[in-house]
């Protein structure tokens, strides 16, 4: 398991055939509206399945995997638009399409690149509790047999509020380093010197 470095990190067994397969079986999620800590054990089951089974998938294999449960469980628009800012506000249609088919890319790339074997590590869920504007904070931890255990605070927000739609926004490595507050930083830095058209260059 590397440590992380701009997301998580970490998976090797089985058969793909049955990751398919167990996969498939979390789908009750899509169907219903679940609970913050359900969407987070139901994502961490889903990248356990990964990581068991990450040589023989490979990296194109992950991410094939990844990409239907990150689009469902986590709310890439409102965090591409924190990310990109006012340049949000004054992009058009077209540009915001590239922009976040770009940063969905990414996420989904990352979280492949980087779950990629397992050695006996576990996802704990330890806690939700109310965050900032009607977010909730699901707290989790990554443990190792070999005790670099990583802390994870998932941030959730409805995507409209009361529809119980609960999706992922952020995630906080040790509780304090925002994965959206490293993305905006490197975001803000491209669209200073390119705006929009640079940072879809990108």
């Amino acid at each position: 398991m590397r440590r992380f470095s701009s997301l998580p990190v970490i998976g090797s067994r089985s058969c793909l055939v049955l990751v398919l397969l167990f996969l498939a079986a979390l789908a009750p999620h899509a169907a219903a509206a679940a609970e913050p800590a359900a969407v987070i054990k139901s994502f961490h089951a889903t990248l356990l399945a990964v990581m068991k089974n990450a040589d023989k998938l490979g990296v194109n294999g992950r991410y094939d995997l990844l990409a239907p449960v990150i689009d469902k469980d986590f709310d890439l628009q409102r965090t591409v638009r924190v990310a990109v800012g006012k340049f949000w506000r004054s992009a058009d249609g077209a540009a915001r399409t590239k922009v976040l088919a770009s940063f969905r890319r990414l996420s989904i790339a990352t979280y492949a690149a980087q779950f990629d074997g397992w050695s006996g590590q576990a996802f704990t869920t330890i806690a939700s509790r109310p965050g900032p504007q009607g977010t909730i904070l699901v707290q989790t931890k990554i443990t190792s047999p070999g005790g670099n255990d990583a802390a994870l605070t998932y941030v959730l927000k409805e995507r409209a509020r009361g529809n119980g739609d609960w999706r992922i926004v952020d995630v906080l490595l040790d509780g304090s380093i925002s994965q959206l507050a490293v993305r905006r930083s490197e975001y803000q830095r491209v669209l200073k010197s390119g705006g929009i058209k640079g940072l879809i260059k990108v």
